[in-house]
Order: structure tokens, then sequence, then C-alpha cells
């Protein structure tokens, strides 16, 4: 009886010292990195435009292109072009691209034909939107993203001075009705929390091609693609991973700034996305991914631990005042991030959304090792 007794409280003594770690880490990542987000103010910043190239790819998104390509061309900047790739598409987006050359005399179009011996990914058709592009300075989205303001292309912009060569931008999900748009949005501003937190702690490791800028120099220097160019996804996050140093970087995250895109509206379809994007985590440097390993496995073990803990009744008081210390500083942290990033309405859903998000995560990763799905968007 007594040996029971004595297990049962070094087990839980085991379990309950993992629980301290795991918080531990859970709260450095809080309140060392996040919170550079959370308590960001932009500082002031003279004028500064210079000519910027617009650069979107587009695969049959006729529709997509009619409704926001005009968002584009309404941006209120002195000096700008758009140049739009046609990527094999066999819908009507050669026609409206015409209509919006007569209308738009900065508008370049660049066309890919289908060639039968030769299949290509996003890669190629971007890479030829930023050899096609006429400026040095290039702002990266997509045909089915629209601008939250007339403002987005001087607020990405203003930014390149000094060694700045790559600005960091929120691509946000349109607010709809259901739980799956809340699921997907919490998803995509808990991810922008930690690129744009560690990017403001001088730790860039990727962003997002909804809402990325970046020099065409850069780009050339870096040999474009080349490194990762036979991984199917990376356009975006392996640029930056690659490409970032501890100067180069800056973020914009005012609301004037935001992409603003069309989320999936099924499960299927979302997960499918989802598994796409998380294909490049394993080529980022190794920094990359400590950090977001630490962070990942923090958390799996801080709710392990605390429901084990609970289970064996060890200092029950002391460990759900532990778990609501965190909660507390969470919900702090959302709270001033998502008002920065127009998500407020996310933040008393977010504990659920985030126990949600952790039984999901596993199977995009059991899906990703044992079934393969190529796809150029």
């Amino acid at each position: 009886m007594v040996w029971s007794v004595f297990t049962t409280f070094s087990v839980g003594l085991v379990v309950f010292g993992a629980f301290v770690l795991a918080l531990l880490i859970q709260l450095s990542f809080y309140l060392g990195t996040f919170s550079r987000l959370a308590f960001y103010k932009k500082k002031e910043m003279l004028p500064h435009t210079p000519p910027a190239s617009i650069v979107i790819c587009a695969r049959n998104e006729d529709d997509n292109l009619v409704e926001f390509l005009p968002r584009i061309f309404e941006q209120d900047y002195p000096e700008f072009e758009v140049v739009v790739v046609n990527d094999c598409s066999f819908d009507n987006s050669a026609d409206i691209l015409k209509e919006f050359a007569n209308r738009h005399s900065n508008l370049k179009i660049v066309t890919i034909k289908e060639d039968d011996t030769y299949s290509h990914g996003k890669k190629v058709a971007l890479m030829m939107g930023i050899k096609g592009a006429g400026n040095e300075h290039m702002l990266l989205t997509d045909a089915d993203c629209r601008p939250n303001s007339k403002d987005w292309l001087r607020n990405m912009m203003q930014h390149f001075t000094g060694e700045t060569e790559i600005v960091l931008g929120y691509g946000a999900y349109e607010k709809q009705k259901g739980f799956l748009n809340k699921i997907i949005r919490y998803d995509t501003f808990f991810i922008a929390l930690q690129f744009l937190s560690f990017a403001l702690a001088r730790k860039t490791y990727m962003g997002t091609g909804r809402n990325l800028a970046y020099k065409k120099s850069l780009f050339f220097k870096m040999k474009g693609f080349a490194s990762h160019y036979h991984i199917e996804s990376g356009d975006d996050d392996l640029f930056v991973n690659e490409a970032a140093n501890k100067r180069n970087s800056q973020v914009e995250v005012s609301i004037d700034s935001h992409t603003i895109s069309r989320p999936k509206t099924t499960f299927r379809d979302w997960f499918r996305q989802k598994r796409r994007h998380v294909t490049t985590y394993k080529h980022y440097n190794g920094a990359s991914k400590f950090r977001l390993a630490m962070l990942g496995m923090s958390l799996y073990l801080f709710y392990g631990t605390f429901v084990t803990a609970l289970i064996l009744q060890f200092a029950p008081i002391l460990v759900l005042s532990l778990f609501a210390l965190r909660l507390l500083i969470q919900m702090l942290i959302f709270n001033k991030s998502m008002k920065l990033l127009a998500e407020k309405d996310l933040l008393l859903l977010s504990p659920l959304i985030e126990l949600l998000l952790l039984t999901v995560y596993p199977f995009v990763t059991f899906f990703n090792m044992f079934v393969r799905k190529n796809k150029w968007k």
C-alpha cells in the first residue's frame, strides 16, 4: 500500500514537472516573442513610393480576375504596373485580361501555354512574372485576393528603405458564416502571429504569397527557387526562409495593408490545402524548425500533462491555477494581436479551436506521409 502511494506520487511528480516545463516554454513564446506583435506600434515613416510591380499568377481565374483585378488598379500610388501571368488557362482568362489591358496601360500580361511534354507548377509561373516585372520593388499576391484598401501598395512599399529587401504582410481570409470559417481564420491568424512576431524579433522564417513584397534583385541573387524547385510548394515561405536575414526584413500589419481571400467552404478542401501548406516545414533551416518544433511539442505536452495531472489528482488546485495563468496570458496576447489583424471576433472561441486543431494536425502529417497529392495551387 505504501509502495503504491509512493509510486503514484512519483509518477505525479514527474507529470507535474513536465507540465511546468511545458508551461514555461509556452510562456517564453507568448511573453518573449508573440508579445512583439501584440504590442507592436508602427513607427512614423517618411513617404517612400518607389516604382512598383504587382505580380499575380492566375490559372483559370476568370471570375476572380473580373471581381478582384479592379481593386488592384484602384491603388493610390504614383507609379506601378500589374503583371498577370496567365498560366495555361483554358477558361475566359485570356479574353478578360485583354479587356483589362485596353483600359489599363499599366497591365502587363505574361502568357504560358500548355505543353504536352512538360508540366510545371506555380513556381515557374511566378518566375515568369518576376522576370517580366519592370521594377525592382515587387508585391506578390494571388488572383483570388483583394486589397483591403487603396493604400495597400503604399503601405507595403514604404518599408523599402535602407537594407530592407523583404516586407511581410498579412493575408486574411474573408469572414463568412459557419464554424469552419472560424477554424480557417484562427489557423491563419496563429500562423501569422508566429511568423510576424519572429520577424519582429529578427528571426524571419516565412511569409505568405498572398501578401509578400521583395526586391527583384534579391530574387535573382538567391537564384530564384533553384534550391527548392523540386518541391511543389514553397514559392513564398521557402524563399523567405532562405533569403531573410536579421537586417533585410520588415513587417507591415496595418489594416489598410491586409489582403482578403475567399476561404475554403468544405472541410475536405481546407484539409487538402492544409496538407499542401505544411509540406515545406521540413525544408526550413535548422533554427526555424527547432523553434517551431518546440512550440508545437510544448503545446501537446502542456495539454497532455495537464489532463494526466488532474486524473492523478496531483496538486489539482496548483495545476488548475497554472493552466489559468497560461490561458490568461494567451488571451491577453491574442486580444491585442487579433485587434491589430482585425480578427477580434475569434477571441472567445480561440481556446476551443486550438484544441480542435491539435487533433487535426496529426492527421495532416499522417496523410502527407502516406498519400501523395499534387496540385498547382
